[in-house]
């Protein structure tokens, strides 16, 4: 445990297969970054100034606590309960000795724990299985991770002698492809220490959202800076067409708006971009209807938002893949949010976090957020 003058206790455990705690590494520990990212998935990186020990041999490097492929645990502790920013798995280390005394560091790298999913190409099939099925068979494989499923049920059933779905890469590759195939996501949250969500479903836009990121007013503010933005270009229609296996007419699916509900924009920003669906001419109309729908939920949202938080202020953790209310910053861009990925930065005395948010459109959908 490592306690800033700010209040805030940083817990790190690592190990093998279930980690413990190793306060002999903490004095040498400069700084800790944790990015929670929807798009491109969990990740840290841990730097420690490091000396030579008697037998000339770095102290942190030759202790073992970081071999690859080690678990590591970390989270954030602002009140009284700990909050896991990630479970993760050291993949790279990075050491810059120098000849000046104090100033050698050694760098920690890693992801977090889907890493485990996606070590081993398998070649499988899954005969009359639909995805959710297929996904809860393959998480239920790795029961070291402390994976509890939160796996969306999917109706379309593959007839044998229609179609046999066909593993033939990881199971974290099958996995994302099948959940992009639906509109889906997947992603591992932490719950508590040792335990993980694993969520393969629609993006969750419900729910209570976390306290508002606010700016200019008074007492509440509590970020250090916001920008927006609205990018026109950016959500994407997609149409395509099956053929009838009857009548061999080709049938017309006209475009279908994104798989994420509910809105959180009063207006949203129209799709100027249309694609067309080129891999759908065999495929029936409920899986052509699902297809041009997960192309524009695909897209990304058109508003963003970015910014810095003043930890202190806000009095606790961001999470990302969930909702976040902000205020202060005008009509157009006061409303809730979904949060697209914070980055934790740590050191002794400091604690930032940087936020990325985003919607559909503009104006807000509630009259006020929550404080």
């Amino acid at each position: 445990m490592l306690e800033s003058a700010l209040g805030i206790r940083l817990l790190l455990w690592v190990g093998t297969t279930v980690p413990r705690p190793r306060p002999e590494l903490l004095p040498a520990l400069q700084s800790v970054e944790v990015t929670n990212d929807a798009d491109t998935g969990d990740g840290f990186q841990l730097t420690f100034a490091v000396g030579k020990d008697l037998a000339g041999g770095y102290d942190v490097v030759e202790s073992g606590a970081f071999e690859l492929l080690n678990r590591v645990w970390i989270a954030a502790v602002l009140g009284v309960v700990p909050e896991m920013l990630i479970d993760g798995v050291v993949t790279r280390h990075d050491l810059r000795p120098s000849w000046e005394p104090g100033r050698s560091t050694f760098t920690v790298t890693g992801e977090d724990v889907t890493l485990k999913l996606d070590l081993e190409e398998r070649n499988e099939p899954y005969s009359n299985q639909p995805d959710s099925v297929i996904v809860t068979k393959l998480l239920g494989a790795y029961p070291e991770l402390g994976l509890v499923p939160r796996v969306t049920a999917t109706t379309d059933v593959p007839i044998e002698t229609d179609r046999i779905p066909h593993q033939h890469e990881t199971d974290l590759e099958l996995i994302r492809r099948v959940a992009r195939r639906n509109g889906f996501v997947f992603y591992l949250e932490p719950l508590t220490v040792g335990t993980n969500t694993a969520h393969w479903g629609p993006v969750i836009r419900g729910g209570l959202p976390q306290p508002a990121l606010t700016g200019g007013q008074g007492p509440f503010h509590n970020v250090r800076s916001m920008t927006f933005a609205n990018d026109g270009l950016a959500p994407v229609a997609a149409g395509g067409a099956f053929l009838d296996p009857i009548t061999k007419l080709r049938v017309p699916i006209p475009p279908l708006p994104p798989l994420r509900l509910p809105p959180l924009a009063g207006r949203a920003t129209p799709a100027a971009r249309k694609r067309l669906l080129r891999t759908t001419a065999n495929a029936g109309p409920v899986q052509t209807a699902l297809a041009s729908a997960a192309a524009a939920t695909g897209a990304p949202e058109p508003v963003s938002g970015q910014g810095e938080l003043d930890t202190v202020r806000y009095g606790g953790v961001l999470r990302a893949r969930g909702l976040v209310g902000v205020r202060g910053a005008g009509r157009s861009n006061n409303g809730d949010y979904y949060v697209r990925s914070v980055t934790h930065q740590i050191g002794i005395g400091s604690y930032t976090q940087s936020f990325t948010l985003s919607r559909e459109g503009t104006g807000s959908l509630v009259p006020a957020v929550r404080p």
